[in-house]
């Protein structure tokens, strides 16, 4: 199978020993989701001044960009986000268990999940 990376950062597979054991290049592509953020409503805060209106909102999320149609023997590494818009999709997978460095970091990780 053919591993293709739609992120736009190196994913990097990485052993129980932490040695690297794959490292999946982007491919120059990203699928996405489009979003918007609309305004829900308003808190009023005060300060020494007075009162001090501050919108509210929310995103919201829409159609995935970027993802081909599914291809024989072809699996796509994609963002958690993108991967929860396509639930059905058995060719769609994430990066999980996260490795980290001693600054937090994520280096990697140590297998592939799906959502």
């Amino acid at each position: 199978m053919k591993l293709v990376n739609l992120t736009p950062h190196t994913i990097n597979i990485v052993a129980s020993d932490g040695t690297t054991i794959l490292a999946i290049e982007p491919s120059g592509d990203v699928a996405r989701v489009s979003s918007h953020t609309e305004t829900t409503g308003f808190v009023t805060v005060w300060d020494g001044d007075g009162a001090v209106l501050i919108p509210v909102t929310a995103t919201v999320f829409g159609d995935v960009q970027g993802l081909p149609n599914p291809q024989s023997d072809v699996a796509f590494v994609v963002s958690s986000l993108v991967a929860q818009r396509v639930p059905d999709r058995d060719d769609v997978f994430i990066p999980s268990d996260s490795v980290r460095d001693n600054a937090g970091r994520i280096i990697g990780c140590r297998s592939l999940g799906r959502i």
